[in-house]
């Protein structure tokens, strides 16, 4: 089991961040990734849709034999991460990218936060509901910051480009006066650093790919499944549809050469 892959998926190529960060933090692990590109974007389908989709694959990656499963996007955690828990909890564990995040900053003294998102993980409303359960005093403000997915997909980033769209946000007047503000999208590390220099260290700015191979480390270590095997570890990517241009697109998102492989599922 110790040797067996880590299952991440996400409904594209956001959670590639979560990949490329799991691969640096553990470079002992065997790395299998489903992209689930024939459904994408998840922030357009429905609740039950998203289920379907999340329950499909990871049934795929359990017959792969992985020993964690990775929900890498914020969608499909708000949607699908109980019902992936209950269901398959009690044969491997189960990770979203929004209960880390969350933890953390509840853990903060923070009153004041913010929260950068997509529509859908916005009209969710899932991060001011699970930061105002664990701590009721905190205020949480929540924008939807629709171009940002495309224009990182573009590679449109720490360019006047970019700069330009994210000052219109981030001078969004709820914004004023926070303490923090949350990156919830898995798209956003990329833009991290531009979005640190916006604020000059006037708040702090959190990711959830950070807080997540946080999460999975504490995991695998307390449930001894860290590979201390001698065999090489493998990366393979799975998508459910295939593009060129998407394969050329993965690199800006994992940092690497990544050889993509179709699966129906």
């Amino acid at each position: 089991m110790n040797e067996a892959p880590i299952g991440i998926f996400d409904s594209g190529i956001g959670g590639l961040t979560v990949a490329s960060s799991i691969s640096k933090a553990f470079p002992k692990e065997s790395i299998l990734y489903f992209g689930d590109t024939a459904h994408l974007p998840y922030g357009e389908k429905s609740i039950e849709s998203i289920q379907k989709f999340a329950i499909d694959i990871s049934d795929f990656l359990l017959e792969k034999g992985c020993k964690m499963i990775v929900i890498a996007c914020n969608s499909a955690s708000a949607a699908a991460y109980e019902l992936l828990s209950e269901k398959y909890g009690d044969r491997v564990p189960v990770v979203d990218v929004i209960s880390p995040l969350v933890e953390l900053i509840s853990s903060k003294s923070y009153k004041k936060v913010g929260v950068l998102a997509t529509k859908a993980t916005v009209r969710s409303d899932v991060y001011s509901k699970k930061l105002m359960a664990l701590n009721p005093d905190i205020e949480v403000f929540s924008l939807a910051a629709g171009l940002l997915v495309t224009m990182i997909e573009e590679g449109f980033f720490n360019n006047d480009i970019s700069h330009a769209v994210l000052h219109k946000y981030l001078t969004y007047p709820d914004f004023e006066d926070i303490e923090a503000l949350l990156l919830a999208c898995t798209h956003y590390p990329l833009i991290k650093p531009e979005i640190e220099a916006f604020y000059k260290g006037r708040v702090a700015v959190y990711d959830s790919v950070d807080s997540v191979t946080a999460k999975i480390g504490k995991i695998l270590t307390e449930n001894k499944l860290l590979n201390d095997g001698k065999e090489e570890p493998f990366k393979r990517f799975f998508v459910s549809d295939y593009t060129d241009s998407f394969e050329q697109t993965t690199k800006i998102f994992y940092q690497d050469k990544v050889q993509l492989e179709i699966a129906v599922l």
